[in-house]
């Protein structure tokens, strides 16, 4: 059993976008000196205790941040609620029961190299495509919004959000996402996996990583203003936060592009040579590969497409 936490912060605001999903403004009691003290793309930690159940002791989970680290004030947290968790004590389920005012537990330190600065660096002038499903957009929406902190007037248009979700309501931070779309030619696509229940719906339909699958690939790159088979890591960097299958589902597929994951296992069962650069970036907590490299009727018909895409680079 997890020791009792001691409480250090409390839950400023509370916006629930929908029953399953909400937005978390959480304030320490004490801001680290450092400012700023995170970079985007990076997590906290939060905690509760088990009130009800109290021998179920207390849990503690990664969160990625969603606010800038420029900003003053609370820190953001764009959070679901697990409908069907693993564990026995699960975090959302005692998450879903405070209200603003509430007290909890806060690690009031940043990690994670899931990052421009830790990844290509902050120079590197290729377009950054962003695949998010759910609240994978969390990161992604830390990073655009640190930019517009730093400079208002910033050109966000090689900065482009991919965001997948069930429903038009899952879409979440969709408004603000549009108006920098208007304002700083950020690129934004939302897409929906459900779209008969949402007869409304105009957008995107089907699940984010189906946007590199065939002809779907040849209209993004016209999206981007690239040139037909010009979606390769010679222009484009790609980073993905959701899960196991949102990853997969994008991994795979840009693999015939040439596109490396920054994953060393991954990188060796695939035969990429160790002086190329990654490419493709995803933020996972589980330290298993996203793609099952000891099963060889998987591994050879990738490895050989990784190959022949390597050899056209």
């Amino acid at each position: 059993m997890a020791k009792v936490l001691e409480y250090n912060a409390t839950l400023a605001e509370r916006i629930d976008l929908t029953d399953a999903l909400s937005i978390f403004r959480v304030k320490p009691d004490q801001m680290p000196a450092e400012r700023p003290w995170f970079v985007p793309g990076q997590y906290c930690v939060l905690g509760l205790n088990n009130e009800v159940k109290p021998e179920l002791g207390s849990v503690r989970r990664s969160m990625s941040i969603a606010s800038a680290p420029e900003d003053d004030g609370p820190i953001e947290f764009y959070i679901r609620w697990v409908s069907k968790p693993e564990s026995d004590n699960p975090f959302t389920h005692l998450l879903w029961k405070i209200k603003a005012g509430d007290r909890m537990y806060m690690r009031p330190v940043a990690a994670g190299v899931f990052t421009v600065k830790d990844t290509v660096g902050v120079d590197d002038p290729r377009i950054r495509v962003m695949v998010a499903a759910g609240t994978g957009s969390a990161p992604f929406v830390s990073m655009v919004r640190s930019e517009l902190r730093r400079n208002p007037n910033a050109d966000l248009s090689k900065w482009v959000l991919l965001h997948g979700a069930s429903y038009p309501a899952d879409l979440g931070y969709r408004d603000e996402l549009a108006r920098l779309v208007a304002e700083n030619k950020l690129k934004y696509y939302g897409t929906v996996s459900r779209p008969k229940e949402a007869p409304d719906w105009k957008g995107d339909t089907g699940r984010v990583e189906a946007f590199f699958e065939g002809a779907r690939l040849a209209d993004l790159e016209q999206r981007l203003d690239l040139p037909a088979g010009g979606f390769t890591p010679k222009n484009v960097v790609v980073f993905i936060c959701g899960l196991t299958g949102t990853i997969t589902g994008t991994v795979v597929p840009l693999i015939d592009r040439g596109f490396i994951p920054d994953f060393k296992r991954i990188r060796e069962a695939l035969g990429v040579p160790a002086e190329m650069k990654d490419s493709v970036f995803y933020e996972q907590y589980d330290t298993e590969p996203v793609i099952n490299i000891k099963d060889p009727a998987v591994v050879e018909p990738l490895k050989a497409r990784m190959q022949a895409a390597l050899a056209k680079l």
